[in-house]
């Protein structure tokens, strides 16, 4: 009967993530997901504090979005819920609009759920999923270092009791300096109470539920002491009940003002959620479907979008808290939406005690998580100019705000890319310590022996890098030790050639050949054989200059035994 029914299910493409289940499986996956509810509870309580919408819409995202994504979504391990990083590039704009917490607010955080779907919604139909590869880990690292301390210095003035709240992270930290006189020491207090006890529990006891604790006696103790009384800032009212569905109403200007928005949410996500869901396939030896995940998680926001909550996103953190506490499948996560109903129908009323000091606190120890200062050191340590783009990408989201910051990580990733095309790396075939020819950089003044020079280009030639390729070749020609002769052009890296670069290498070809240099092609693959026939190449360098291997072009060159010659050549 199982097996029939996740057959079913196979062609139906729904509970891949769930199936196959056994009754042993989803009794550990049941206590995994009440555990995970557990930890998780106040961290979607704290993301709707960083989104400026009403506490109890956290607790909207971890109950219809994820039953969404347990029915589409194909990764057994990605827990798809709020996350601070969307939280924070949404609210960045919205913040702009409409008053933090409004009925207005919450229809436009609705919208923008809505229109990220649309986009997901669209990937997925176009199999768009290998978008993530755009946006490199070292960038991904630096932007949530940046999303980070954004958010910890947004929880400042919660933590502190300070009034007021800037929309950029420097006034905010201004505002704080300015106003330090109207510190309230009972809300400090709490604050590095809470803090200090998650982050030490974080390091000696990482399964206790720590936040839950806090949240339970911060509750109790406002309820009996009367921390309002005191001068401790409290939520107050918290709607409760199941969440109503509607669609959300805003005018058409505001969903083209959320256009913008929507696709930082998008590029976010789509990053987030592959590296995640990857991560942990790997770990368990399990395929990968980033364009099943993509319907998931678009079902997971539309479903966000009615019942009054806001994009949600395949969450690393809370992926790897889900890890921890045992889950194997998404029949985890449909354990943790029964306990959130549980505890919208029987025990919301008693947030509204809960101090905003400590819901501050908790928000501000999940940004410190987001500073992987580890990771920072190690890309620092193995590659000094990715370190560079990494604090590059944290500080223009500090100082020009998430909604960009997302946008400038995508540019850096590209250029980074695009740089190594650019200026690739070149070899020359030269002399070893054994009188073997091994390849070093290309400097000018080398050459492989006397009359021959043998060129290494590490990239495809395109408009970009040809001019590069054409003074590169030039330089070890005009200062090489004795005239040169034979230039052999080593392809193995180049398997494609554009129209831009084919007419500047014809043209370098037609020039040399005319200053008694033979051009030799080595190493020619089909692809760059098929460019250079279509550019009109090859009748250049004529056939007799095109080989498929080195050996063969070195003879040709007058190299009698180039296979005793050439460490390492095939």
């Amino acid at each position: 009967m199982r097996d029939f029914l996740a057959s079913i299910t196979a062609r139906a493409g729904v509970l891949k993530g769930v199936l196959p289940l056994s009754r042993a499986a989803a009794a550990r996956d049941a206590l995994a997901g009440v555990q995970l509810a557990s930890m998780d509870i106040p961290q979607v309580l704290g993301y709707a504090r960083i989104a400026g919408m009403p506490a109890v819409t956290g607790l909207y995202t971890v109950f219809l979005p994820l039953v969404a994504f347990a029915l589409f979504g194909a990764s057994r391990h990605l827990v798809v819920a709020a996350d601070s990083a969307t939280a924070t590039i949404f609210a960045s704009r919205l913040s702009t609009m409409a008053p933090a917490s409004s009925a207005e607010y919450a229809a436009l955080a609705a919208m923008v759920a809505l229109l990220t779907a649309a986009l997901l919604l669209i990937a997925r139909i176009f199999k768009l999923g290998f978008l993530a590869d755009f946006l490199s880990r070292t960038v991904l690292v630096g932007f949530l270092a940046g999303v980070g301390v954004q958010v910890g210095i947004a929880m400042l003035g919660d933590m502190s009791g300070v009034p007021g709240h800037a929309a950029r992270s420097i006034d905010q930290l201004m505002l704080v300096a300015r106003e330090s006189a109207l510190i309230h020491a009972p809300t400090l207090a709490i604050s590095l109470l809470v803090v200090g006890a998650i982050l030490a529990c974080k390091r000696f006891l990482p399964r206790a539920p720590v936040p839950l604790i806090a949240v339970v006696a911060g509750i109790a103790a406002s309820d009996v002491y009367g921390f309002a009384a005191h001068g401790i800032a409290v939520l107050g009212p918290v709607a409760g009940g199941l969440p109503p569905l509607r669609l959300p109403s805003v005018t058409w200007q505001q969903v083209l003002d959320l256009l913008p928005v929507a696709a930082s949410c998008f590029v976010m996500i789509v990053a987030q959620s592959a590296a995640a869901s990857r991560v942990f396939a790997e770990r368990y030896h399990e395929s990968v479907d980033a364009n099943a995940d993509l319907l998931g998680i678009a079902a997971a926001n539309a479903a966000a979008a009615v019942s009054g909550a806001f994009v949600v996103n395949g969450s690393p953190t809370q992926t790897a808290m889900a890890d921890l506490a045992g889950t194997r499948s998404q029949f985890a996560q449909l354990a943790f939406a029964l306990v959130v109903v549980v505890v919208l129908l029987f025990f919301s009323r008693y947030l509204q005690y809960l101090p905003h000091c400590i819901l501050a606190s908790i928000v501000f120890t999940i940004a410190i998580g987001l500073i992987d200062v580890k990771t920072l050191f190690a890309i620092r340590r193995e590659s000094p100019g990715e370190f560079a783009l990494a604090l590059f990408t944290a500080a223009a989201v500090v100082l020009i705000g998430v909604e960009h910051g997302i946008l400038v990580a995508v540019a850096l990733s590209l250029l980074r890319h695009v740089r190594h095309s650019y200026r690739p790396h070149t070899m020359v075939l030269a002399p070893g310590d054994d009188g073997m020819w091994v390849p070093v950089p290309a400097v000018p003044g080398m050459q492989t022996a006397p009359g021959l020079i043998v060129y290494r280009f590490g990239a495809d030639l395109f408009y970009a890098n040809d001019h590069f390729f054409v003074d590169d070749t030039r330089r070890l020609i005009d200062r090489a030790p004795s005239a040169v002769r034979w230039f052999v052009i080593d392809a193995s890296a180049i398997t494609d050639l554009d129209y831009s670069a084919a007419r500047s290498v014809g043209e370098l070809c037609v020039a040399l050949k005319r200053g008694g240099i033979e051009v030799i092609f080595a190493r020619v693959n089909r692809y760059l054989r098929a460019d250079m026939d279509r550019h009109g190449i090859t009748p250049l360098v004529e056939e007799r200059c095109i080989f498929g291997t080195l050996h063969e072009a070195l003879r040709s060159a007058g190299v009698e035994k180039p296979h005793e010659q050439v460490k390492g050549a095939p």
